[in-house]
């Protein structure tokens, strides 16, 4: 007869937690099958994602699903089955999408299962579609070229002002020191 443990174990409720506390510091998460991976990929996916400021974890699904649930987020129950790996991006969660579809071309074992970002739950192919969106440092920058283009134009029109009188005076001034040279020859 088997003894049924009504407590529930300090190191469960520990790790629980500490999911909960990283989960907390994000908004968006990739969720990704990782069956297949080396430990050498995994740490070379784990160090591409570091430069976006992201962490990929190895999570048990019971544990994550509690910690999302405490969390208050929404139901993501159905992408923490089978051997569940999380992207946890903080910031520019796109490039962090990008990041990992791009692996998925060098590693084809690793399958992104969806995502979280924000309160939308997103399946496949809409966080592939999310992927290709530009970042936010290029959407940045993409305002500001608009930004500067009529600022650039004004300036480039003004100048051409000053360079057209120049060019003018230059014109009249050589006519009229050829009439000269051409009139006393």
């Amino acid at each position: 007869m088997a003894i049924v443990a009504n407590k529930i174990q300090d190191a469960k409720v520990a790790s629980i937690q500490e999911l909960k506390d990283t989960f907390s510091k994000s908004k968006d998460f990739v969720f990704a099958d990782y069956r297949g991976l080396t430990v050498e990929q995994i740490t070379t996916l784990r160090k591409r994602l570091r430069g976006k400021d992201a962490q990929f974890r190895v999570v048990k699904n019971n544990f994550a699903r509690i910690a999302f649930e405490q969390l208050a987020a929404p139901d993501v129950s159905g992408y923490l089955m089978g051997p569940t790996a999380i992207a946890i991006a903080p910031k520019d969660s796109n490039e962090v999408a990008k990041l990992l579809f791009d692996f998925t071309k060098e590693v084809p074992a690793l399958k992104v299962k969806g995502g979280l970002v924000g309160s939308a739950i997103y399946n496949t192919a809409q966080v592939e579609a999310f992927s290709r969106l530009p970042g936010k440092l290029e959407l940045i920058s993409m305002l500001m070229s608009v930004m500067n283009g009529p600022v650039r134009n004004l300036a480039a029109a003004l100048n051409d002002v000053n360079a057209r009188l120049v060019r003018t005076i230059k014109a009249v001034g050589d006519k009229k020191a050829e009439a000269e040279t051409g009139v006393s020859a």
